[in-house]
């Protein structure tokens, strides 16, 4: 039977772009765990799928994986669990220098340092992976859970974190990110986008963190510039664990209680998300606090806009400077909204005659100290509406688009 024409070409291209010798390679829980399941990752080639099976890995080393398109794959992200308990080092449990990778089932327990990271890794899908450290929130515990960096096309789907001692989701110095549906807890930042630009972080659970969602432009790093980011549908409900950063920590200033912060960046739209009791603020907007030397670098938000979003309960607690007075001057809580009073206000596009109310925390100069805040109540009148539409992702920012390449979802949810 002679192929159609019009079929040729795509098949030739489909057959060109899949590994001619893809193969998996199973690697059962046991002994010398650590031995078989490094072998595994060396030996495999692009397009293998490296097996895990059902059980508990015991692991006393990291684990690295350098070869594109492979994917590792277990039976669950409770029926494969990588332990790392025992660890010597104090390195990340999994570390990913190579494009296309897939790392998806499967649960990372316990690490020394980072649960897994990927460091210039391409188009790099995580999928209902979860990372954990069992003892609870302590400085002890690795920085990052999930911690891609460098890299450009990133989708963390389905995922599971808690424990982590700065951010159990951290995305930073990248572009075209998607973080979706994913529960983080216990966790300093439930989840960081860090000097990156065209992120959306959509349809999240995140609770019992000190702050819930943080969008941070930091300077003298490689990548500046973040932005571009999109915020939406997001549940940020209860972030109220004392803060437990190693100090000297960026995130170790982040009050308790925060439900999501705008530092540094530009382009940042928070819309259709639930917050709830969340003890400080709901949404903190500020300038970059300290001294810094890079003259490329702008310390304040600009066009941060807040949209149609539910807030309930939260500014009860606040963790700032004369919080306590400043609660009860504002009849028991604060706004949802704080602001430091630098950079650009934030905008309120609504249909106009609403308001959002903000406390202006009405700071001199970036810099400044805290305490030396005049704070003010502000109500910020809508303005027309912008083009966002939360049902279908569509942000006001204009193109790009944030969020990763369509084509991995294809590999997350084949």
């Amino acid at each position: 039977m002679r192929m159609p024409a019009t079929l040729i070409a795509p098949a030739t291209a489909l057959a060109l772009a899949a590994p001619a010798y893809a193969k998996v390679i199973p690697v059962p829980a046991g002994q010398n765990a650590q031995g078989r399941l490094q072998e595994a990752l060396i030996l495999a080639a692009p397009g293998d799928v490296v097996e895990l099976g059902e059980g508990r890995f015991v692991l006393t080393d990291g684990l690295s994986l350098d070869i594109k398109g492979v994917t590792v794959r277990g039976a669950g992200m409770e029926a494969t669990v990588l332990d790392f308990s025992g660890q010597k080092g104090a390195g990340e449990g999994l570390l990913v220098t190579s494009d296309e990778v897939t790392l998806r089932d499967f649960a990372v327990e316990n690490t020394k340092g980072d649960g897994i990271k990927s460091k210039g890794a391409d188009n790099i899908v995580y999928y209902r992976v979860r990372v954990t450290w069992t003892g609870g929130p302590k400085e002890t515990n690795g920085a990052y859970g999930i911690y891609p960096v460098s890299s450009t096309g990133v989708l963390v789907d389905g995922c599971k974190v808690s424990g982590a001692s700065d951010a159990g989701i951290y995305v930073g110095q990248s572009k075209a990110i998607t973080v979706r549906y994913n529960y983080v807890e216990q966790s300093v930042a439930g989840i960081e986008i860090e000097n990156s630009r065209d992120a959306l972080v959509a349809h999240n659970f995140v609770t019992r963190n000190t702050g819930g969602i943080l969008v941070f432009d930091l300077p003298n790093l490689p990548v500046m510039g973040g932005g571009n980011t999109l915020i939406a549908s997001n549940m940020v409900v209860g972030n109220d664990t004392p803060n437990f950063a190693p100090k000297g920590n960026i995130v170790a200033g982040v009050p308790r209680g925060t439900g999501v912060m705008v530092m540094a960046n530009e382009g940042i739209e928070i819309a259709g998300n639930t917050l709830v009791d969340n003890p400080t603020a709901h949404i903190i907007v500020v300038a970059y606090p300290k001294a810094f030397t890079d003259k490329s670098y702008n310390p304040y938000p600009r066009d941060v806009r807040i949209i149609v979003n539910l807030f309930l309960g939260g500014g009860d607690d606040p963790q700032l400077p004369g919080g306590k007075q400043l609660a009860q001057a504002f009849g028991g809580a604060l706004p949802p909204l704080v602001w430091d009073g630098l950079g650009e206000a934030p905008r309120f596009p609504a249909p106009n005659g609403e308001v959002l109310k903000a406390l202006n925390l009405g700071l001199a100069s970036q810099g400044a100290n805290p305490a030396t805040a005049k704070p003010t109540l502000m109500a910020i009148k809508g303005s027309a509406p912008d083009l966002f539409t939360v049902a279908q992702g569509q942000a006001s920012a204009g193109p790009p688009q944030p969020g990763a390449p369509a084509a991995l979802d294809a590999r997350a949810r084949p």
